[in-house]
């Protein structure tokens, strides 16, 4: 049977608030020790995902206040997800289509866990995660 998104994702992921400042989630990010969080709405529905590399690029290197810019601004059209029950080629198949290396796992509309390309490394064999890492690894 195949390895699952459930299976291997990091399960409970904390969320941060469209209206919360990016630098609250800046902190966030430093106390889980962590690159990414997922941006809910005030209605705990997924609105994207923001990284570390977010805030650096669109609202540092831009002389923007980080206690001014809310984390929904830096949110940019659909999120890109996997579903809870989804095979682990899909998830590599996903991640290397929209260039990401962190998937938001959903369960119906819930938000259960984020996949990161190390879950999926750890769970395949060699061959399929070097091809997506040698994708990944291309500057665009």
């Amino acid at each position: 049977m195949a390895t699952t998104a459930r299976e291997i994702m990091t399960p409970d992921p904390e969320c941060v608030r469209s209206s919360d400042s990016v630098r609250h989630a800046a902190r966030r990010m430093a106390e889980l020790g962590v690159g990414s969080l997922p941006i809910c709405g005030e209605d705990n529905r997924l609105q994207g995902v923001i990284t570390d590399r977010d805030i650096v690029v669109k609202v540092i290197a831009a002389d923007k206040d980080t206690r001014a810019v809310h984390v929904g601004e830096l949110a940019q059209g659909e999120a890109v997800t996997i579903g809870a029950d989804d095979s682990a080629e899909e998830i590599l198949a996903t991640m290397g289509h929209h260039q990401v290396r962190r998937l938001p796992v959903i369960d119906g509309h819930d938000l259960v866990g984020i996949v990161a390309l190390s879950d999926v490394a750890r769970a395949l064999p060699d061959a399929p995660v070097g091809t997506l890492l040698e994708a990944l690894s291309v500057d665009r």
